[in-house]
């Protein structure tokens, strides 16, 4: 028997800072604490909530293991999509972050290249795709980037042409 799933039910990241980390998740992308965990009376980690949405965010005060995985994209956050992944590029870019700007990706579009104050990279993915998967098909990706640029280019000329035969419909 398969078990039902019901998604994610929360992300959890090991920090080195949780009043920093805190504050980055709530200026950045709008987290705000709901839970707070205590050990001996000290703030060892906290749950964060966004008001539009987005997962649960669980923060852990472990400086050993947030060194330890920086650089590391653990997952990827959905965003409905391309123009709200693309005004979330600009907010971002306005608040003087560094990220990769927004790119055609193997079923959506993808901002990645984000790093919070401990070097994890956040990426965020538009839930709103441009490529159907089946799973009795699997799709095969060779080279994640190289792929998604050719098959945007494809893309590209099917939606020119898609436009065309409509602008020229009578």
């Amino acid at each position: 028997m398969i078990p039902k799933l019901a998604g994610v039910h929360h992300l959890k990241l090991p920090v080195s800072d949780l009043g920093r980390s805190i504050r980055w998740y709530g200026t950045r992308l709008g987290y705000q604490v709901a839970i707070e965990f205590r050990e001996h009376g000290q703030r060892t980690g906290v749950a964060m909530t966004h008001p539009d949405g987005g997962p649960v965010l669980a923060l852990n005060l472990n400086p050993e293991r947030a060194k330890a995985s920086a650089g590391f994209d653990y997952f990827s956050i959905g965003i409905p999509d391309r123009d709200r992944i693309e005004a979330l590029a600009t907010h971002l870019s306005g608040l003087g972050e560094a990220h990769a700007g927004v790119h055609f990706a193997t079923i959506g579009w993808i901002l990645p290249m984000l790093h919070d104050p401990d070097g994890h990279e956040v990426r965020f993915y538009s839930m709103e795709s441009h490529t159907d998967i089946d799973p009795a098909a699997p799709l095969v990706i060779d080279d994640a980037v190289a792929s998604a640029q050719v098959r945007e280019k494809l893309w590209d000329a099917d939606s020119a042409a898609s436009t065309e035969a409509t602008d020229g419909a009578p």
